[in-house]
């Protein structure tokens, strides 16, 4: 039994307890911190160490107990949405591409190790059954024999005239094994010449084909020199040739300019963001429309098997979205799919769904509201649950039908309610690049453009082809579009909640 002379001691021990468990917990944290910074990550070091430093002073001192539970999900926003939007958001503001991948220091690096074979220097080799390389005499040299692979110091080995009798060699296979060792070997002639390996066959005496001068420039073997230029992220030549690879550096509001102000940028884009509102507004209302005609017609009272139909009309929605659009990318098949081949049938036409631009997008249109209209009828088939039925009873007393019936007692009460979801809906569908990657791949190509731009890509689809699929691979590019993409997102998001405020306020002043 604790006496009140004991409590001291465990509040002591307890104390010793919890800063030794906060310590070892920034220990962690630091660790983590200086592997991610000798990884050459800096950023991302950063933010861990700011995050593990919030959270030993939130869990160390009890004047913050209140911010302990909201700080994981302050934590999970700021690492899984701020950091990724800001992270693309300033990758908008480089030259980062395919061709702009490395720092400074590797690209001078890069070229600094390119070597240049001396002409007339490549002779043919062989590996012995001693595991030495043998090379067989030429016109004005002897034959050479080295040291074994396994006395190479350094990846050097020296070579001294052979025998007149030539060894044994073993088969090409042999050297294709020991080709990762072959490949750093160095091996010095009795000339003083220095070979290394210049295929499976040979080896060649090679210099550098640059040398660094003392003031950063390239000197070449001919005299040519390679100057960096870091505004543009590339060593250049004296007529101003560009020469990859190139490093990343920053450019301001390049990337964004072009958007807006090139013609083969500006003129495809807004024709794929207009395409994209269009999109996104035509996939919510004709799925809104089928699910709530659909609904209101599994709700008639006098309907038999209505469980059996709403089985049947719920399938697309649990059937696998990627499998439903590849499986309609066979129907469409021009050549081959069952609709062209009923069309054919029955009128003789035969449409080019994949390469005609309106045939392409009324065909992604007819396959996401195949896709989203089980959505809105389960939605909706709830909604009607909570319209009054005396409604319904006073308008048959005065002579009242089932299309006035639905635009003038359940539309209205069904609509509010759907306000919010139907500009979620919106949103999602402006963002729909799964569909659009799985159907028609963007395609077809829009004629004209120096960027690869089809006529379904939507916004989304077109930044993920400019950044992953096109060879350029522009990521500063893609990293501006996407910017602007979440601007646009943004305000939607804005739009549906101040929608979703006045819906309630709507509410609250009802009741």
């Amino acid at each position: 039994m604790n006496t009140p002379a004991d409590r001291p001691v465990s509040l002591l021990s307890g104390s010793i307890l919890r800063w030794a468990g906060l310590g070892g917990i920034a220990l962690i944290f630091l660790y983590v911190v200086w592997g991610l910074y000798l990884a050459g990550e800096p950023v991302f070091a950063v933010v861990m160490f700011t995050l593990g430093s919030i959270a030993t002073v939130l869990f160390g001192w009890a004047r913050f107990y209140t911010w302990r539970f909201v700080f994981p999900a302050v934590a999970a926003v700021a690492l899984f949405i701020l950091l990724p939007v800001l992270y693309t958001s300033a990758i908008g503001f480089t030259n980062f591409s395919a061709r702009n991948l490395l720092t400074f220091e590797r690209v001078q690096d890069y070229h600094l190790a390119r070597m240049d074979k001396a002409e007339g220097s490549a002779r043919a080799f062989g590996l012995t059954e001693d595991r030495r390389l043998y090379f067989p005499p030429t016109a004005d040299q002897p034959a050479l024999i080295t040291d074994p692979l396994t006395d190479a110091e350094a990846g050097n080995l020296t070579a001294t005239v052979a025998p007149v009798e030539a060894p044994g060699l073993q088969a090409v296979r042999e050297v294709i094994k020991n080709r990762a060792v072959l490949q750093t070997l160095s091996v010095t002639a009795p000339d003083g010449s220095v070979l290394t390996m210049d295929g499976l066959r040979e080896f060649a005496a090679a210099e550098p084909l640059y040398i660094l001068s003392t003031d950063g420039v390239l000197l070449a073997k001919d005299g040519g020199i390679l100057t960096p230029n870091h505004k543009t992220g590339f060593y250049q030549t004296a007529d101003g040739q560009q020469i990859s690879p190139g490093w990343r550096v920053g450019v301001g509001w390049q990337n964004f300019n072009k958007v807006l102000t090139s013609d083969g940028v500006r003129q495809p884009m807004l024709q794929i963001f207009l395409w994209t509102v269009v999109f996104a507004f035509l996939s919510m209302a004709l799925t809104f429309a089928v699910g709530t005609a659909l609904a209101v017609i599994l709700d008639w009272q006098h309907l038999s098997h209505k469980g059996l139909y709403r089985v049947l009309l719920v399938l697309p929605y649990a059937v696998p979205g990627f499998i439903s659009i590849l499986v309609f990318r066979g129907l469409f098949n021009q050549n081959f799919g069952e609709i062209n081949m009923i069309l054919t049938g029955l009128f003789g036409i035969k449409p080019t769904w994949f390469t005609d631009p309106v045939l392409a997008k009324t065909m992604l249109l007819i396959v996401n509201t195949w896709l989203g209209y089980p959505y809105w009828m389960l939605l909706i088939g709830g909604f009607l649950q909570a319209v009054p039925q005396d409604h319904y009873k006073a308008a048959a007393l005065d002579g009242s039908g089932p299309v006035r019936n639905f635009f003038a007692i359940t539309l209205p009460q069904i609509l509010p309610p759907s306000v919010p979801l139907l500009i979620a809906n919106f949103a999602f569908n402006f963002n729909n690049v799964v569909l659009i990657l799985l159907l028609t791949r963007g395609g077809p190509d829009i004629p004209g453009t120096i960027i690869p731009a089809g006529s379904t890509d939507l916004l989304g689809s077109f930044t993920f082809r400019l950044a992953f699929n096109d060879s350029g691979q522009d990521f500063g590019m893609a990293g501006a579009i996407s910017t602007i993409i979440f601007l646009i997102t943004g305000i939607i998001a804005y739009a549906n909640f101040r929608v979703m405020q006045r819906v309630a306020a709507k509410r609250s002043a009802r009741g």
